[in-house]
């Protein structure tokens, strides 16, 4: 653990609000890069065949206690996601559009259409005055304010190395373990000591960081933050003060990895042996939910305690084709399979057991839900908030969330496959989805309602010209609002908008 770069607490403590017994303890169960069916519990009117292969008892049992979200989405990589979440401002808006890294440094890879520009490739930060940042106050930092006591354990990813916001300390969390600048573990493996097995620079960038303990042990990394966050809610307890929990774990990331607890059960399934450890990993995840969700009841704060559960962008699939299929395309695109996520929320005496909800939900719209949960107040922020609360929801009510969503990925990934990773834009507006393609210039139109697989394409047919049109200027009249980065040509000009194609 280590000490903070820089402190938050810029509210006096005079003008803090009296800490209520009755604020809930939140837990943010956030996984990376999974799927919308990598789990045993359906997100559809029907189980799949991958909802047939993978084991989640614990995200059965969390579903049967709260609400099942079916039209949740997130960003199509990691960095975009996760700063909209701490933010609540979409991607449009605090241009982390790509995953960050080092400072100063692009992340995207050599594109012969286009060059990227200045993006925010330093990610979130917790201060002004950084260049390609975006500066905001993170909703952890509010709870802080607000009487909560707040931890991370895991991947964190907000800021590039040799920035504030690369120490999670700096976002609003009393306690970090595991979070750091890197987006990836250098391994799962506790025999190799989770990534730091030398003093090279690589196990520096990607060696999980603050597990020293568990250094040459049979801990897989899943399991050894699990542990790790159980005895820290001990302490949190002991404060009597509510807890949040920012449960992000690496998994399931690749590099994937062998979990002997797991794999040898997939193998015998039929499953590949990359397969078996992706199912592994999958199902390690599912121990750590079951793990926290057996303490809270033995603690007798289960009903007292908000789990969120949510995946931070879709299923990765490259060299794993067909792999979030009946949705289309995976991790680093906007079609379905990128962005479309598994979510699950209990909030005891609050969300109905056994229910399903069907309203879009987007990751910036955990911001102001949180807040709300806890009953947080607080004063002018520096960023502006794009997300809506879902408490309305989870109370039953239909409320009014009825938006477009925007997705935003003016860049190149640098892993390339059947559209992923290439530089895209999309907005959903009820039914109807409009994908736009940079490189080609292309718009492409689907009811996502009627075809998941966005299989057909209706952007030809002239009886949907005026709905492509539309989504088109929704979409385009959103990137020139809030100054979008957008991919730059190589004649220096910018690229067209969805609505400069026709």
């Amino acid at each position: 653990m280590r000490k903070p770069f820089i402190t938050l607490s810029a509210i006096s403590l005079l003008s803090l609000p009296a800490i209520s017994k009755d604020k809930p303890n939140i837990i943010l169960f956030l996984v990376d890069d999974m799927g919308w069916e990598d789990t045993s519990v359906p997100f559809w009117s029907k189980a799949t065949e991958l909802n047939k292969i993978y084991e989640t008892p614990n995200m059965e049992r969390l579903a049967s206690k709260g609400m099942k979200f079916t039209n949740a989405y997130a960003c199509p990589v990691s960095s975009p996601s996760r700063v909209s979440l701490i933010t609540g401002s979409n991607v449009t808006r605090h241009k982390v559009s790509n995953w960050t890294l080092y400072k100063d440094k692009s992340t995207d890879g050599a594109n012969k259409y286009f060059d990227f520009g200045k993006w925010n490739y330093n990610g979130v930060q917790p201060v002004d005055g950084i260049n390609q940042s975006f500066y905001s106050k993170p909703f952890p930092a509010i709870l802080q304010e607000n009487g909560y006591y707040t931890m991370i354990f895991g991947k964190a990813h907000f800021g590039a190395l040799d920035t504030p916001a690369a120490d999670p300390l700096t976002m609003g969390f009393d306690l970090n373990i595991g979070g750091h600048a890197a987006g990836a573990m250098g391994s799962y493996l506790g025999e190799e000591n989770y990534g730091n097995r030398d003093n090279s620079e690589h196990s520096k960038v990607w060696g999980v960081p603050d597990l020293e303990e568990y250094h040459g042990s049979n801990v897989f990394l899943t399991e050894a933050l699990t542990q790790k966050a159980l005895k820290s809610m001990d302490k949190a307890l002991e404060n009597d003060k509510p807890f949040f929990l920012y449960m992000s774990h690496y998994a399931v990331h690749a590099p994937f990895a062998k979990d002997d607890r797991f794999y040898k059960k997939y193998r015998e399934k039929g499953l590949s042996d990359r397969e078996a450890q992706y199912a592994g990993l999958v199902e390690g995840m599912d121990k750590s939910l079951g793990d926290i969700m057996d303490y809270l009841e033995q603690k007798g704060i289960d009903d007292n305690t908000v789990v969120i559960f949510m995946s931070d962008n879709g299923g990765y699939t490259v060299g794993r084709v067909d792999k979030n299929y009946p949705l289309r395309g995976g991790k680093g695109s906007v079609f379905e399979g990128g962005i479309r996520e598994p979510m699950i929320v209990s909030w005891p005496g609050i969300a109905k057991e056994h229910t399903i909800c069907s309203t879009p939900i987007i990751i910036e719209d955990f911001f102001p839900t949180i807040l709300e949960m806890a009953g947080a107040k607080y004063s002018k922020l520096p960023q502006k908030v794009d997300g809506k609360s879902f408490v309305g929801q989870l109370k039953g009510r239909r409320g009014d969330l009825n938006r477009p969503l925007y997705f935003h990925y003016p860049n190149d990934w640098g892993e390339r496959f059947n559209n992923v990773g290439e530089p895209q834009s999309a907005v959903i507006i009820g039914d109807y989805k409009l994908i736009h393609f940079y490189e080609t210039k292309t718009n492409l139109l689907y009811n996502i309602k009627e075809d998941i697989s966005e299989t057909n394409d209706l952007s030809k047919n002239p009886k949907y010209t005026k709905t492509l049109q539309k989504l088109a200027k929704s979409l385009s009249d959103r990137l020139r609002e809030t100054k979008a980065n957008m991919p730059i040509q190589k004649d220096g000009k910018l690229a067209l908008y969805p609505d400069q194609t026709f």
